[in-house]
């Protein structure tokens, strides 16, 4: 590849600075121009949520490097309030135009860099655009944002989508004292990220903060009031008093640049690149939230509009623009969000992914703590794991819960980068000491709880089918091995259920009918995994212990088969 010396970057957020400060240092004399409609550059936009709520209190904050570093320090130039316009690909020409003087002229690039990102997906439905409505992608959203709620009487917010904005910015008005609905269309919150299981976990504890959970109801309208003010949120089935609205239904990539010049779009939506990221003009590279990517566990096309990836995508094209040739291997989909007190993440394929890509699967669900528990103050967290039923190879991991997360999902993120088995996974040398971790990490007892499901030393049901059978009156035991005290604090509620504590269990075998089905559970699994051996041992054939147990039961959000003791 030739070595280029006029380089255009479309885009002044996350792709296309980092793109211009790698192709700085890798030539020193190359000509590179950042050309962004907005005032700023370098916006850490992640950060906007915490901006509305006032955690972040200054906007500066969140402008991480000025105009005036890539001039004075960088010797890039910046066109800040300019506009593409269109892509003259045989001339190697783009058309601007400067928002504030209102005149266009022209650029010329032997490298372009499209970094344009992407925009706020609004509903499907047209009607009157009302006042009160808004989305957050940008810091001027933020800032409009925080002036309404200093400037109006704002009671009820309702949020439609419970992606991880939706849930960033509940909080964030939660804690300012506005009531809070979720509006969203799917059964539960981050659907296209997490399984059932441990969404529900997460849902729980948003409710448990204040916040209003409206599943599987998709918003088909709004109604405003004599001032063009929205008032109603309309869903299928009802009518939702609000003061403002926020969409948070996610974001589809800028394409139209691209589009309009005749560049090649993917399946998914957003701009095909190779390897190299270059699209189907050698001499246009794009980058960021505008592209597809690569899953690298299934080498389908994805999107996944992540700063971290447009990062390390920027470096990756501010190389090979320069004359390098390094090649871009793909995204895991790993994200992590602070929901309040909990630590959500998540990295792989979900167990419905997974199935989806045609995987004979294994999963587990195991509660645990962040550190040893007799060392104080250790905060709880769930583990689920996805993994080949054929081979032992990790597919996928979730970790949610107010312990510690993101050193676990890492953990998981690192072993799929290099296709580590459950068995890899299981003897990982974690760190050890007390306040940090316990002897047995979290993530080795779940991959040796899937270890012991492929050997079929442990059998195992979904929470999700205990409750089908319950639901369908199945002649079963459904075995509570817990101690008596806690049986009175909380229980699952089914004609099913028995309580024999684990400690009495060997005594009491002549108590239980050997030909019956029985189903174990406890707390965390571990009693009830242990009494599903002790039967085993005693000739029973049919016991099954409940994944996760009371822990990570998901149906207290819809159902009072959970009952506890106030």
């Amino acid at each position: 590849m030739a070595k280029s010396n006029n380089i255009v970057i479309l885009g002044g957020n996350a792709c296309g600075p980092k793109s211009a400060a790698r192709a700085r240092r890798c030539d020193p004399k190359a000509r590179i121009t950042i050309v962004e409609q907005g005032k700023n550059l370098s916006v850490a936009t992640c950060g906007l949520p915490y901006y509305v709520s006032g955690v972040i209190d200054k906007r500066s904050d969140l402008l991480t490097r000025e105009r005036e570093f890539f001039q004075d320090v960088m010797d890039i130039e910046t066109l800040t309030r300019t506009k593409a316009l269109a892509i003259d690909r045989q001339a190697h020409k783009v058309k601007l135009l400067n928002l504030e003087t209102n005149l266009t002229s022209t650029i010329e690039y032997d490298r372009l860099v499209l970094a344009t990102g992407s925009m706020p997906v609004r509903p499907a439905f047209s009607e009157k655009q009302l006042k009160g409505i808004f989305t957050l992608t940008k810091i001027e959203d933020a800032d409009t944002i925080r002036n309404v709620v200093s400037s109006r009487d704002i009671n009820k917010l309702t949020i439609i989508g419970a992606g991880l904005i939706g849930l960033e910015m509940a909080e964030a008005f939660v804690n300012q004292e506005v009531e809070v609905t979720i509006a969203e269309a799917l059964d539960w919150v981050l659907p296209t990220l997490l399984d059932f299981e441990v969404a529900t976990y997460v849902g729980k504890h948003l409710q448990d903060k204040g916040v209003n959970l409206l599943l599987g109801q998709r918003v088909i309208g709004f109604e405003g009031n004599n001032n063009e003010w929205v008032r109603k949120v309309i869903t299928r089935d009802i009518e939702l008093d609000t003061d403002l609205v926020l969409l948070a239904l996610g974001a589809k990539p800028n394409t139209r640049l691209a589009q309009d010049s005749g560049l090649a779009i993917g399946s998914t939506g957003g701009i095909a690149v190779n390897q190299y990221l270059q699209t189907s003009d050698p001499a246009i590279y794009a980058g960021g939230d505008c592209v597809e990517n690569v899953n690298r566990i299934t080498q389908r096309k994805l999107l996944a509009p992540m700063g971290s990836t447009a990062n390390k995508q920027g470096r990756v094209i501010g190389t090979n623009v320069t004359g390098g040739c390094e090649t871009f291997p793909g995204v895991l989909g790993t994200v992590i969000a602070k929901v309040f007190d909990y630590n959500v993440a998540r990295v792989g394929l979900s167990e419905l992914q997974a199935q989806e890509a045609s995987h004979d699967i294994v999963t587990c669900l195991v509660p645990g703590y962040e550190h040893a528990t007799y060392y104080p103050d250790g905060k709880e967290i769930l583990v689920k794991l996805v993994a080949s039923k054929t081979n032992g190879v990790l597919l996928g991991g979730q970790v949610a819960g107010p312990g510690e997360t993101a050193k676990r999902i890492d953990v998981l993120a690192t072993a799929l980068t290099f296709g580590a088995t459950i068995d890899d996974l299981a003897n990982f040398d974690l760190t050890y000491a007390p306040p940090y971790n316990n002897a047995m990490d979290p993530l080795h007892n779940a991959a040796n709880v899937i270890r012991n499901k492929r050997s079929r030393l442990a059998r195992a049901l979904t929470p999700m089918a205990v409750e089908d059978k319950i639901d369908s009156e199945e002649d079963f035991i459904l075995l509570d091995v817990r101690s008596p005290g806690e049986w009175d604090i909380c229980r699952i509620e089914a004609p099913q259920t028995k309580l024999i504590p684990l400690r009495e269990l060997r005594a009491k075998l002549n108590t239980l009918p050997k030909d019956a089905e029985i189903v174990t559970y406890c707390q965390t699994s571990v009693r009830a995994y242990q009494a599903q051996r002790i039967l085993k041992g005693a000739g029973f054939n049919n016991v099954k212990f409940m994944d996760g147990s009371i822990a990570a039961w998901p149906y207290e959000l819809s159902a009072t088969r959970l009952t506890c003791s106030p």
